[in-house]
């Protein structure tokens, strides 16, 4: 049997990628049954949110480090728009260096975790940060470990509810993938209130299942072509794709291939100098009727100026305009839910790039330099708040 790097599975093992591919391919899978399960705990959740989205100035914190930060960035807008009240997404590694800057003293707080293995310094530092800062806080933790810290530490407390992700989530390769989108879309459904659950998620497991299925050789024969750079561009909610896009291929590349994200309409103001003809750009196009244009009119400067060596367009439908991978069937959803498969071909894309180079993508730092889950980090005591 083949995978969608077109190796076996022999093969996989042998090059030391076996987790990260099937943890790639396991998303729709592991998505229905996280459905399926959360329906069981509907009544629990209920009980938990509705009380605090009783309350009219309720902020809505969502965070967590690296790729778990980004999941808060992909779903902000979206959440803020369904529950009509402010959410920030703040990574927990700027909440520990800056705390004083991020906890009122007079609203209430839901301090939403998202945490693969539950055990890094500053997931587990933010939320004590913020019990000693905000005199009214609660925790939604999201978590794919059972029996990591911020499960068991919130697991019997009142003012918190825990969300276990399915075990096969809690990622056993160095990248986070199927662990990203699950924590995400547990979060969706969380606050969809149960309305349309089902079809939701069997909605996105079908695009995704297509995507793996069909794309698979497309993104082999581009990473064949082993660009030096890569350039992701996405607005609003597909700004936090694209710097989770880049990021999974710094990590998966161990930094061979050099990697950055910005906005379409930023990218004119100075990054656009990173273009050359080994650099490859990849524009995420909105579904937002305001937004898409802006992504539309970068997508044929870049495309007309020659100046990079190829520009693709990840777009929600049958197929984007020109060269690029289509999300079938999703050209209607908010941003926010269609990144959930949208970042599927850049993982697929790391992968490949990985593989090209040689490295070991289940672990591309054998010598330790960098670590599954973060180490090295001292947390200081956080000051006591100062009035005035």
């Amino acid at each position: 049997m083949t995978h969608f790097t077109g190796l076996s599975n022999e093969e996989l093992e042998a090059r030391k990628a076996g987790w990260t591919a099937r943890e790639i391919a396991q998303q729709p899978g592991v998505w229905r049954q996280l459905a399926g399960a959360l329906a069981g705990e509907r009544s629990r959740i209920e009980a938990f949110l509705a009380p605090l989205l009783a309350q009219p100035n309720l902020r809505l914190i969502l965070s967590g480090a690296g790729t778990s930060a980004f999941a808060g960035q992909m779903l902000a807008p979206l959440l803020a728009a369904w529950l009509d009240r402010r959410v920030e997404a703040i990574a927990t590694t700027d909440i520990v260096a800056c705390p004083q800057q991020v906890f009122p003293q007079d609203e209430p707080v839901l301090l939403v975790s998202f945490a693969r293995s539950g055990s890094s310094p500053e997931s587990v530092a933010a939320t004590q940060i913020a019990d000693a800062l905000s005199p009214d806080v609660h925790h939604l933790v999201v978590t794919c470990n059972a029996d990591g810290e911020l499960a068991r530490r919130h697991a019997a407390r009142d003012d918190s509810l825990v969300l276990l992700m399915p075990e096969a989530t809690n990622d056993r390769a160095f990248a986070m993938t199927s662990s990203l989108t699950t924590m995400m879309l547990a979060t969706l459904l969380a606050f969809s209130g149960g309305t349309d659950d089902a079809a939701r998620v069997e909605r996105l497991a079908a695009a995704a299942e297509a995507v793996i299925a069909t794309q698979g050789e497309a993104i082999r024969q581009l990473a064949e072509r082993r660009f030096a750079r890569v350039v992701y561009l996405g607005s609003g909610a597909l700004k936090g794709l694209a710097q989770e896009s880049a990021l999974k291929l710094l990590e998966l590349t161990a930094g061979r291939v050099v990697s950055y994200f910005d906005t379409p309409l930023g990218f004119r103001h100075g990054p656009k100098s990173i273009l050359d003809r080994e650099t490859l750009v990849v524009v995420y196009l909105s579904n937002d009727a305001a937004t898409r244009p802006y992504d539309l009119d970068l997508l044929a400067e870049l495309r007309g100026g020659g100046l990079a060596g190829a520009v693709l367009a990840i777009s929600g439908g049958e197929s984007g305009p020109g060269e690029g991978w289509a999300l079938p069937g999703l050209g209607d959803l908010d941003d926010g839910e269609m990144a959930l498969v949208a970042v599927i071909p850049a993982q697929m894309l790391a992968l490949a790039l990985s593989l090209g180079h040689g490295l070991t993508p289940d672990n591309p730092f054998p010598a330790g330099e960098v670590n599954r889950v973060v180490q090295g980090v001292t947390i200081h005591p956080t000051p006591a708040r100062t009035k005035g």
